[in-house]
């Protein structure tokens, strides 16, 4: 179905505030998603899933387990990149006041395709980005590269040699004020999206509405009406109720 890029964006962080989450701003989370939606690369879908398979996972504060000028480790145990990226982020975009790269390693995490809309915002600012990880659902391995000032990444799919997921995915994202090479197309990889694909699909989500799975946007909006419930039940409550003076 054809849905307009205001309603989407309404919808998740809705969806979002149903799950009754300490962390992660639902407002944020819904521009990830939709940035994702917009390229066609099922941000719904990996939200959906995220509700599903449970892994917006434990809802605590990160770790960090490993810093220098050019290296950040971050523990996110077991929980959603969407949760804790932009900060985490910001984190690392202050080191790179003195270091013109960092190398950031986020372990024990899910969704790590939520990267995707803050590395958009990063790209912007003159910030090149290549992040590698393990898709579990293809089984690849996915490389994912937006060097600076482009409006849409370079995506490869390859044979992954690291298929066993224990804990959650690692990913490793390189952030440098130069641009990333882009590799040639080889037989090792078995599927390319090209930035102006997605950017062709991005135009077209603009000028016909964005398009989603009828039953990903069905589930969707079912835990939207979580939300929505809970807002209902606590107005409930307070109606009639009279001022102490």
């Amino acid at each position: 179905m054809i849905v307009s890029y205001n309603e989407l964006v309404s919808t998740v962080e809705k969806a979002f505030l149903g799950a009754r989450r300490i962390y992660g701003e639902a407002d944020v989370i819904a521009a990830m998603v939709a940035d994702l939606q917009m390229f066609g690369l099922d941000g719904i879908r990996h939200f959906n899933n995220a509700s599903r398979r449970n892994s917006w996972g434990a809802d605590r504060a990160v770790t960090v387990t490993n810093q220098n000028e050019s290296c950040l480790n971050v523990n996110l145990h077991s929980s959603s990149v969407a949760c804790h990226f932009p900060s985490v982020l910001d984190f690392a975009i202050d080191k790179m006041a003195v270091n013109k790269f960092i190398s950031i390693t986020l372990q024990q995490c899910h969704n790590p395709w939520f990267i995707h809309g803050e590395l958009l915002k990063l790209a912007k600012k003159g910030k090149a980005c290549r992040a590698v990880w393990t898709d579990y659902s293809e089984p690849k391995q996915v490389t994912y590269i937006l060097n600076a000032g482009n409006t849409a990444p370079e995506i490869w799919y390859a044979r992954s040699s690291n298929l066993t997921a224990s804990l959650g995915d690692t990913i490793v994202i390189e952030l440098s004020t130069n641009d990333f090479e882009i590799p040639k197309y080889t037989p090792d990889y078995t599927r390319h999206i090209s930035s102006d694909k997605l950017l062709f699909t991005k135009e077209v989500a603009w000028a016909n509405g964005v398009f989603v799975e009828d039953e990903e946007w069905e589930q969707l909006k079912k835990q939207s009406t979580l939300y929505l419930v809970e807002k209902s039940e606590h107005s409930a409550k307070g109606a009639g109720e009279s001022a102490v003076s």
